[in-house]
C-alpha cells in the first residue's frame, strides 16, 4: 500500500468533518469517563443516552433544535432516577433500568406515531459522515465547556466520587457537584448525538476510562491515558472504517473494545508475575 493510497481518506471532505468532529467528541467523552467508572456509574450513561430519545422527538415535533430536547430529557431522567432512588426500597441501577426503559420506549412510540423526515438510524447510531459546520460548531461549544468545567473542578469532583460524606465534611457542596456531574453527563452525550449516537455514545462514556483504570495507578494520569485511549480509538476507527467500507461509530466502538481487551491481558500478566515473584 503505497503513501498516496494510506493519506487518501483525507482527501474527502466528509472524511475532513469525521475526523474533526472526533477530535471534538474525544476529549470531554474520555475525561467524564474517568468518573462514571470511578462512581460506578456507566449504567447512568447509558439510562441517559437512552432517555434523550423522546427529547429528540418532542423537539422535532415542536420544532425547536433537537439539543434543547435531548438535554431536557437527559436532565429528567437523571433528576427522577435520583428522586425514586432516594424516596423507594428500590436500588438506584434497578430504578435506572425501569426509567431508561420506559422513556426509550416512549421515544419509539413518538417515533412511530408521528412519521418524520428524520432517520432514527442516524439518532440511535450516528451518522459521522454526513456532520455538517452546524454539528461540528454545536459539538465544539459543548466539549469545550464540558472539558473546561471538568479541568476545573477535577479534583472537587474526584472526591465527591470517591468519598461523598468527605466532600460534605470539607464543606463542599455535594449536591452541585452531583447534579453538575449529571448536567455535564447530559451535554455531552448530546454532544456525541451526531458522532456516535444514543446507542454507541455509552461505550465512549466508559471504555476510555475503564482502559485507563487498567494502565495507570493515579487518578491525574488516568485522565490523561483516558484522553489518548480515546482520541486514538476515536481517530484510528474513523480511518479504518474507510478501508473497511464499514460504520465509523461501530468501528470506533470495536477499536476501543480492542484496546480493553489489550489492557486487561496486561494486568493479568503483571498481577500474575507479582504473585510469581511473592
Amino acid at each position: 500500500m503505497n503513501l498516496e493510497t494510506l493519506l487518501l481518506p483525507f482527501q474527502f471532505p466528509f472524511m475532513q468533518n469525521a475526523f474533526l468532529i472526533a477530535l471534538l467528541v474525544a476529549p470531554a467523552t474520555a475525561l467524564l469517563s474517568c468518573y462514571l467508572v470511578l462512581k460506578g456509574w456507566a449504567l447512568m450513561g447509558d439510562a441517559v443516552s437512552h432517555a434523550i430519545l423522546p427529547g429528540v422527538m418532542l423537539a422535532y415535533l415542536l420544532n425547536i433544535p433537537l439539543i434543547i430536547g435531548a438535554f431536557v430529557a437527559g436532565m429528567t431522567c437523571s433528576i427522577l432516577t435520583g428522586y425514586l432512588a432516594e424516596n423507594s426500597r428500590v436500588k438506584q441501577d434497578t430504578v435506572m433500568g425501569v426509567v431508561f426503559s420506559g422513556m426509550f420506549a416512549a421515544g419509539i412510540i413518538l417515533f412511530v406515531a408521528f412519521p418524520s423526515d428524520a432517520h432514527l438510524d442516524h439518532i440511535l447510531f450516528g451518522n459521522m459522515l454526513g456532520v455538517g459546520t452546524n454539528d461540528l460548531l454545536t459539538t465544539a461549544g459543548i466539549s469545550i465547556f464540558v472539558t473546561g468545567c471538568i479541568l476545573l473542578k477535577w479534583k472537587d469532583l474526584l472526591l465527591h466520587s470517591f468519598d461523598p460524606a468527605q466532600a460534605r465534611a470539607s464543606g463542599m457542596s455535594t449536591n452541585l457537584l452531583h447534579y453538575g456531574l449529571l448536567a455535564l453527563l447530559s451535554l455531552t452525550i448530546v454532544a456525541t448525538l451526531s458522532a456516535a449516537g444514543l446507542i454507541l455514545a455509552i461505550a465512549l462514556l466508559v471504555t476510555p476510562g475503564a482502559v485507563a483504570f487498567l494502565l495507570v495507578r493515579s487518578f491525574g494520569r488516568m485522565l490523561i491515558a483516558s484522553v489518548a485511549v480515546c482520541l486514538f480509538a476515536m481517530l484510528g476507527g474513523v480511518y479504518l472504517s474507510f478501508f473497511l467500507d464499514s460504520a465509523p461509530a461501530s468501528t470506533i466502538v470495536m477499536v476501543l473494545t480492542v484496546l480493553f481487551l489489550v489492557a486487561f491481558a496486561r494486568r493479568l500478566v503483571l498481577t500474575r508475575k507479582l504473585s510469581a515473584q511473592a
